[in-house]
C-alpha cells in the first residue's frame, strides 16, 4: 500500500484522528439521545471504521511495522 515512511505516519496518525473523533461523535449521541438512537448510530459508525482498521490501517501496518501500535495484532 504505502511503504513511504513519513507518508505512512502521517496517514496512520490522521485515521487514528478521525477514530478519535467518531468516538467522541459515540459518547455525544449516547449522553443526548435514546439509548434505541444510540445502538442505530452506534452500528453505522461500524460500519466506517472497520474499513479505517482492516483496509487502511492494517495494511498500513503490515508494510509499515514500525508504525504498528502495541497490541494492534492481539
Amino acid at each position: 500500500m504505502i511503504t513511504d515512511a513519513k507518508a505512512a505516519k502521517q496517514i496512520s496518525d490522521l485515521m487514528w484522528e478521525i477514530l478519535r473523533k467518531i468516538e467522541e461523535s459515540l459518547d455525544a449521541v449516547k449522553q443526548t439521545c435514546s439509548p434505541e438512537q444510540f445502538t442505530a448510530y452506534h452500528r453505522v459508525v461500524g460500519e466506517i471504521v472497520r474499513p479505517i482498521m482492516f483496509q487502511v490501517l492494517e495494511p498500513l501496518y503490515n508494510d509499515n511495522p514500525a508504525l504498528k501500535p502495541a497490541g494492534w495484532d492481539k
